[in-house]
């Protein structure tokens, strides 16, 4: 006997505490089985060495025997029985011992199962690495014992795979406690405990990069922090370290890959070049036909493959395929780029385009990868959604040399997608060189399409408008079923455009085309017929039939038809349309450096106008923070005047003139340096800002000034003239200016409460009270609905004294006017993690990503989070909880 086999492994110095699967270890020992099953790696020796070091918490201490691959199974129960002798445990001499090795009679096991249903007290006896040993004769023998020693014994295996024994039975009778490699990957929390173990400082980002390598993988943190202490820079090395070059390669060679018959070995080198795999696909690379039995097998053992969301497709671990890659390269030189030629063709022909062109990209076969974006009408997808990011890295190699004119109007659209505006020209002039006659349809509508995106880019109205009217002249030449393959192509030509005419100031035509947009998106999912006076927004585009090509424009479009009607005055449809965009940007999991902040933007307008500063001030912080990190775009210019339109009025209206002016007047220049036609309105909705701004700090003259340094016949400017010239005590020019504008009914929202408002202080400045009082009701009643309040401040201090309930504001767009119901139930620790993430403003693959959960887990705890809330959408339950102290 091999007394090693009886003593669990000494703990680790550098040990993470895991109280939560240390107590789940204890309850589960309460019950006859307990299973820790995960890959090579993942903690589950030393997890369940803790356990039983710290006695397990059971009357008796943990009995301890770690199984070989050679046992056989009168071996094994030899092996089993002297654990027990040496743990205490008496059993009646009659039980007996295994005469040989090749296996035990039955009466042993009956005598064995009996005897220890006589003992005292349950013996917990765990058997670690009981994969590694599995013949079914053992596996009977064990269940036998376990199923007859009632309640005796209580088993602990841990496992790479799931065991012979009859699992699905104990599960019926709730009789198995389970730990699985979900359970068993460190959190960040874990990681990070681990890093000060060593002795390592390392910022949040780098822990968190360090996970999105590893993905918890505990042998994978472990190894890469003892690399790290040899490295003279250990941030560094967590964003540099290539798996391939360090101890992982050894460590995933050794424990997975050879541990594999070489047909297996030959399948995963092959299937590593693509980041998933169907079994039809793996056959198309290895030339075989068994590949479905070997994914599932591999999937099962927990070698290091994984099964995506119970589809047929399968993931190597992300760690393991790089090493697979530099393990192909070093085996088989070449191999690679014929199979991902060979894989980009499988894909091409199952539909699978992204997936298509990124391998047919890694082949270097520049003229398939380019000609399909092309020809499918899908160049569109470099500017859209979660495939974008994939899509340019994937081209950025392509050489500025290739011919044709697909590639070359596949690289302008890669140096358009991140706004490099001389990179798109160079290449735009190759693809125009190239185009001819005979070039087709596709390529025509590909040129005129990125005409449509570098206008909206250079916030040229008139460009735009030509290569819009190109590029639906060109759609209607081709087949409609292609054209309808591809909502997207006409999505985003009309989100382009709205947002063009919106930074123009055309705010009619701009919610035409914004609202065409919102009805192809939501077409699927909702009426086709969507006007500006329909409520279309609660569900536009959120649906489960909305095409995911369609999200991003989808998005983009809310956000700026929500500008419009801030713009308008319409503050609760703004905030609708809202809220609207950013669920579209949460359910679809668009990455932060493709989302728009014109959603926090206009919640922060609507906030600031019902006069809650405090969640305009945090509305604009995360609308500024979105922008940000959008890399190498570029915001409308709508977006940016009205950013800092909303921030200087917060300012003025908290009575700090001098940092109103200091955000404007950098923006003022840089309009009025701009193109007429583009910054025409710009350049006005400045002025009016500033001049509202010098009012604030008492200075009527140069409010005066600066609205006579931009001309304007709009109704805003003349409204802007007559509050600084009643500021600066001059009645009769205020009333000529009020004189000359268009009917109340022909004025937006906005602009008739103001003409209301200044009519009112005006009739008081020449002693008429009763007129006075008139206006101002008048005021009250056009402002009620929408809950304006930041008006009657600006308008002067009569105007501020307007009856309470006429300046109280509405409730929260979107929340009841009644107040939140009760909570239903008290939200759990994981549902409140959720939510705790969820308010970070992360999308629902990144929550999955930092909680390592599935999507589908995260969906399912925000459903019940909404519910126990009594909301129905991700940022009312945020609200809700920080309402109710949760967060």
């Amino acid at each position: 006997m091999l007394t090693a086999r009886f003593t669990a492994p000494a703990v680790p110095k550098t040990l993470v505490h895991r109280p939560e699967l240390l107590r789940r270890l204890t309850a589960g020992v309460q019950g006859p089985l307990t299973l820790i099953n995960g890959p090579a790696g993942s903690g589950k020796t030393v997890l369940t060495a803790h356990w039983a070091a710290s006695g397990g918490r059971a009357p008796r201490t943990p009995l301890w025997l770690t199984v070989e691959p050679d046992d056989a199974p009168g071996v094994f129960w030899a092996y089993v029985l002297e654990a027990l002798h040496r743990g205490g445990v008496e059993l009646p001499a009659t039980v007996g011992r295994p005469s040989r090795a090749e296996g035990v009679t039955q009466s042993f096991l009956v005598r064995l199962a009996a005897g220890l249903a006589e003992s005292p007290q349950p013996v917990v006896l765990v058997l670690d690495q009981f994969d590694t040993a599995q013949p079914p004769a053992m596996t009977e023998g064990l269940d036998f014992v376990l199923r007859h020693a009632a309640g005796g014994l209580r088993i602990v295996l841990t496992s790479r795979t799931d065991s012979l024994l009859p699992l699905h039975r104990y599960r019926a009778a709730g009789e198995i406690a389970e730990i699985r490699h979900a359970d068993l990957r460190f959190t960040q929390a874990d990681a990070a405990a681990l890093l000060g173990e060593h002795r390592l400082d390392i910022s949040p980002e780098g822990i968190r990069l360090l996970m999105r390598r590893t993905e918890g993988w505990a042998a994978g943190v472990r190894l890469c922090a003892l690399a790290m202490q040899r490295s003279p820079d250990p941030e560094a090395f967590v964003r540099q370290f290539a798996a391939d070059r360090t101890t992982i390669a050894d460590y995933l060679l050794k424990e997975v890959l050879d541990a594999q018959p070489p047909d297996t070995q030959d399948l995963l080198l092959r299937v590593c070049v693509t980041d998933r795999v169907h079994p039809d696909l793996a056959d198309a690379l290895t030339g075989r036909d068994d590949a479905a039995r070997t994914l599932a097998g591999l999937a099962r053992d927990n070698a290091f493959l994984e099964q995506v969301d119970a589809s047929d497709w399968y993931r190597l671990h992300p760690l393991f395929a790089e090493v697979l890659r530099a393990h192909l390269r070093q085996r088989h030189p070449g191999l690679e780029q014929q199979l991902h030629g060979r894989a980009a063709r499988w894909l091409a022909g199952t539909g699978r385009l992204t997936e298509a062109v990124v391998q047919g990209a890694a082949a270097g076969d520049w003229q398939f990868a380019a000609g399909h974006l092309v020809d499918d009408l899908a160049i569109g997808r470099l500017f859209t959604g979660l495939e974008a990011e994939q899509l340019n890295r994937a081209l950025a190699p392509l050489p500025a040399e290739e011919p044709g004119v697909a590639p070359a109007l596949v690289a302008a659209a890669a140096r358009l997608a991140v706004h490099d505006l001389p990179g798109y020209e160079d290449a735009v002039r190759r693809a125009d060189s190239r185009l001819t006659p005979g070039s087709g349809a596709a390529a025509r509508y590909g040129r005129a399409f990125l005409g449509v995106l570098a206008g909206r880019t250079a916030g040229d109205p008139a460009a735009t408008e030509r290569a819009a009217a190109d590029a639906e002249r060109v759609l209607g030449e081709l087949p409609p079923p292609r054209v309808a393959a591809h909502p997207e192509a006409r999505a985003l030509l009309l989100a382009a455009l709205g947002a063009v005419r919106l930074g123009a100031g055309r705010l009619d035509a701009a919610e035409s085309a914004l609202t065409a947009v919102v009805a192809a998106c939501a077409a699927p999912c909702g009426p086709p017929g969507v006007g500006p006076g329909t409520d279309h927004t609660a569900d536009a585009g959120t649906g489960p039939g909305t095409d995911p090509a369609t999200q991003y424009p989808l998005c983009d479009a809310l956000g700026s038809l929500a500008l419009v009607e801030l713009m308008q005055g319409r503050l609760r449809r703004a905030a609708e349309h809202a809220h609207a965009s950013l669920d579209v940007a949460e359910q679809s999991a668009l990455p932060p450096g493709r989302r728009s902040g014109a959603g926090h933007l206009v919640l922060a307008g609507v906030a600031a106008e019902h006069g809650d500063l405090p969640a305009a001030r945090a509305h604009l912080e995360l609308a500024t923070e979105i922008t940000a990190a959008a890399t190498g775009s570029r915001p409308d210019s709508a977006a940016v005047v009205l950013a800092a339109v909303i921030a200087a009025r917060i300012a003025a209206y908290e009575g700090d003139g001098d940092a109103a002016l200091a955000v404007l007047t950098r923006l003022r220049t840089a309009a009025t340096a701009g193109a007429a036609s583009a910054s025409a309105w710009a350049v006005v909705e400045l002025a009016v800002a500033e001049a509202a701004a010098h009012l604030a700090r008492g200075d009527a003259p140069a409010a005066l000034r600066v609205l006579d340094e931009a001309p304007s016949g709009r109704p805003e400017h003349t409204l802007a003239r007559a509050r600084a010239l009643l500021a600066a005590g001059r009645t009769g020019p205020a009333a000529r200016e009020l004189a000359g504008l268009p009917a109340d009914k022909d004025l937006a929202a906005p602009a008739r409460l103001a003409a209301f408002l200044l009519r009112a202080e005006l009739a008081a400045a020449q002693g008429d009270s009763a007129e006075a009082r008139r206006r101002r009701a008048e005021a009250a009643d056009l402002a009620r609905p929408e809950g304006l309040r930041l008006p009657f401040a600006e308008g002067g201090p009569r105007a501020a004294r307007t009856p309470r309930d006429a300046q109280r504001p509405g409730p929260r767009p979107g929340r009841p006017a009644e107040g939140p119901p009760p909570v239903v139930e008290p939200l759990s620790a994981r549902e409140t993690e959720v939510l705790r993430q969820a308010a970070r403003m992360l999308s629902t693959e990144e929550i999955a990503a930092e909680l390592y959960v599935s999507a589908n887990t995260v969906k399912t705890h925000l459903k019940s989070i909404y519910r126990k809330l009594g909301v129905a959408r991700r940022s009312d339950a945020v609200h809700r909880a920080q309402d109710l102290g949760l967060l």
